[in-house]
């Protein structure tokens, strides 16, 4: 079933992110915590795309096959398409329908000044275009609150986004944010540009001060003051950490929630026991 019409059934719809480990021996820990997030019944499981990005035995595609066949739970798998030219793109797509996954996160990929982009793909929306033209999958688009970090400011970045919504994608998964005004302010701005398909809030619990400079400066996100504060008590405590950013997000969930979000899109880390945590704070809301 294509994501986008799981808005038609109920709202919000509750999703989990988790991503193929580095190492083979890894594999194992990620099919425990598969067994521990499909107790928890979410409405579809995404995978980011595989270390390394090959085309061939790809461990995004082979993850989201086993969602789909074992768990039973709609898989939307993340295709980036920087460093990938069109004849790769289609050995993706060929494995992704073979395995019965039919949703994708169509995104551009991170810039690697070691590696020289393909010419094929600039932008996501050229892969949500391609993708549109070639076979019937649900296309599903990333989005930023407080703009892309590339963009030079946030009404480029939302025309942008209107873009690749005009090219086919049919529901769109926000960055990380702390600040739920900010969400909503990207809200407002993406109505009046236009862009009316369902948008998930992305959260990512925080619960160690490394997590929480490696996020920041990776996707420039802001830091509230009552975030600061909270992480800066208890920095050097690390269970004191692990319990107010689960609690730090279960708050940033029941106001987004009370707010009429359209979905909750969250960032596990390939940790279940955040994700357990997180659902038993807000099962009743759903």
């Amino acid at each position: 079933m294509k994501i986008e019409h799981f808005f038609e059934q109920k709202k919000p719809i509750i999703s989990f992110e988790i991503f193929p480990p580095k190492k083979e021996s890894a594999l194992r820990n990620l099919d425990e915590t598969l067994e521990i997030l499909s107790q928890l019944k979410p409405d579809f499981i995404s995978v980011t795309f595989g270390a390394g990005g090959s085309c061939v035995n790809n461990q995004t595609v082979e993850i989201a096959k086993k969602i789909k066949a074992k768990y039973h739970i709609e898989a939307l798998a993340h295709l980036t398409c920087l460093n990938h030219n069109q004849d790769e793109i289609n050995i993706l797509l060929q494995e992704l329908e073979k395995a019965g996954v039919e949703n994708i996160l169509a995104l551009r990929g991170d810039k690697n000044p070691n590696v020289t982009p393909k010419k094929d793909f600039t932008y996501a929306s050229d892969l949500v275009a391609y993708i549109k033209s070639q076979g019937n999958f649900g296309l599903s688009g990333a989005c930023y609150p407080e703009g892309h970090t590339e963009c030079e400011n946030e009404v480029q970045d939302i025309l942008n986004l209107k873009k690749k919504v005009d090219a086919g994608v049919g529901h769109l998964i926000s960055q990380l944010f702390f600040d739920n005004d900010v969400f909503y302010n990207f809200q407002k701005n993406a109505q009046l540009a236009g862009i009316e398909v369902p948008i998930e809030a992305g959260i990512m619990p925080v619960i160690n001060k490394a997590q929480i400079e490696k996020m920041v400066s990776l996707c420039g996100a802001s830091l509230p003051s009552k975030f600061t504060k909270i992480m800066q008590k208890y920095e050097d405590n690390k269970e004191a950490l692990f319990e107010a950013g689960i609690a730090y997000a279960i708050d940033q969930i029941v106001d987004l929630i009370a707010h009429d979000v359209e979905g909750i899109h969250l960032y596990t880390m390939n940790n279940p026991l955040v994700a357990q945590r997180i659902y038993e704070g807000i099962k009743k809301l759903l």
